[in-house]
């Protein structure tokens, strides 16, 4: 993530703060989001992208060598396993900018994290 820059106003801003390959790489992230969450709302939440439906869904970040994507994803053991080789510190996703980036896991991630937020909200109705 960029250090000592603005706060951004809202995604596009962070995007536009990174270099053109870094740029694509998090337009291609922005866009699985919405393909996988559609009606889910874009906000800034700790100077990083994220996504909102029925709570938060996911948060993403450039750093210098990967891109992160929060939080933790728990109570889906193959998910749990596919995820393995990505787990950082806590559990959040690195995903190392010299390697593919792998946005079907991402859109997986996404759809499950939707499904944990409407179980949630539907039990607190």
């Amino acid at each position: 993530m960029p250090t000592g820059r603005a706060k951004p106003k809202n995604i596009d801003e962070y995007i536009a703060s990174f270099s053109p390959d870094v740029q694509a790489i998090l337009e291609k992230i922005r866009s699985t989001i919405q393909d996988a969450a559609p009606g889910a709302q874009e906000t800034i939440s700790y100077r990083i992208p994220a996504f909102r439906l029925n709570g938060m869904l996911v948060y993403f970040a450039a750093f210098k060598k990967h891109i992160g994507l929060y939080p933790p994803v728990r109570g889906d053991a193959g998910l749990e396993k596919a995820i393995s080789a990505y787990a950082g510190e806590k559990g959040n996703l690195q995903f190392p900018l010299d390697h593919p980036i792998p946005y079907g896991l991402i859109k997986k991630i996404v759809k499950f994290k939707v499904k944990q937020n409407s179980s949630k909200a539907a039990s607190t109705s």
